[in-house]
């Protein structure tokens, strides 16, 4: 099991932003992914800078941390300007990307780049975008030129040459609970990621929480069936802060967390960066020990 990080993108780069991205590398994270939004619910009145820039400089301020976002979406992106970040910051980190992506939701996103009264998408209008979106990210980060006509996307002769540092392309962390969502990440994803059932967040218990994540597991499984893949070798990834546990409580309690969590499979748990005064506040110096000491436990 591997353990990363995210980093919210609220730090001006030289009042502490660019410490961050360096300091997670010298504990020893396998990854630190940022959020890839417009805006993002209590944090949308304060500071909140783009991802892409963000990781580029990440990029260039370490030497061996993977990078990514946690996740990317369709809500304001289109793929082919998406597919020409990629290969730049691909190339600017010599080949340490991961995309993290899902099919968006409700939130700023769905709605900032929409006319006055537009409505967003409907959950199925979400899930048509998230496919064809994908199905054309694919083939922009495999071939050096692709033309694309579907139903809500296009591209005319797009160009991405040189292409990706790493073959055939960079790693897709496919975000999905749903089954088109599970059948995508299985056919797409070099790994997919979950945060867990959002309904037992406020009510439900760790033990309910596992079960959940077991039936997603058994589901994702399946869908890798139907199309003959054996998902196995896929990398599972957990974005914590998002069930009932508290795995920053407390050293004890993130052993306790990341051994359920390992028992069911995962390869890789995500911890949020603590941000003071949010539902991320944690201590920073059991933050730390668990980055340096946490995993050590499970062995």
């Amino acid at each position: 099991m591997r353990l990363s990080t995210v980093i919210l993108p609220i730090d001006r780069w030289r009042d502490g932003g660019r410490d961050k991205w360096r300091r997670a590398e010298e504990l020893g994270f396998h990854a630190a992914y940022t959020y890839d939004h417009l805006a993002w619910r209590t944090f949308r009145d304060g500071p909140w800078f783009g991802a892409v820039p963000t990781l580029t400089a990440a990029a260039a301020a370490t030497e061996r941390l993977r990078l990514g976002t946690l996740v990317t979406s369709p809500n304001f992106r289109h793929p082919v300007t998406l597919a020409k970040d990629l290969i730049t910051l691909d190339d600017v980190s010599g080949g340490r990307i991961t995309l993290g992506i899902g099919a968006g939701g409700n939130g700023y996103d769905a709605t900032t780049l929409r006319r006055a009264g537009e409505a967003p998408w409907t959950p199925r209008e979400r899930a048509d975008h998230f496919e064809e979106f994908l199905l054309l990210l694919d083939r922009l980060l495999r071939e050096p030129t692709v033309t694309f006509e579907g139903q809500l996307y296009a591209a005319n002769e797009a160009r991405n040459i040189p292409g990706c540092v790493q073959g055939p392309r960079l790693p897709f962390a496919v975000a999905a609970t749903g089954p088109r969502g599970l059948k995508l990440a299985a056919r797409y994803g070099q790994a997919w990621v979950t945060t867990g059932d959002p309904k037992l967040y406020e009510s439900g218990t760790p033990e309910q929480s596992v079960a959940a994540i077991r039936g997603q597991i058994s589901r994702l499984g399946a869908a890798g069936e139907a199309i003959g893949r054996d998902v196995s070798e896929m990398d599972k990834i957990l974005l914590t802060g998002f069930t009932p546990d508290r795995p920053l409580q407390s050293f004890d309690a993130f052993v306790d967390f990341a051994g359920r969590h390992y028992e069911l499979g995962f390869t890789e748990i995500v911890l949020h960066w603590p941000v003071a005064d949010s539902d991320f506040a944690a201590d920073i110096k059991v933050f730390e020990r668990i980055a340096t000491e946490g995993l050590s436990q499970l062995v």
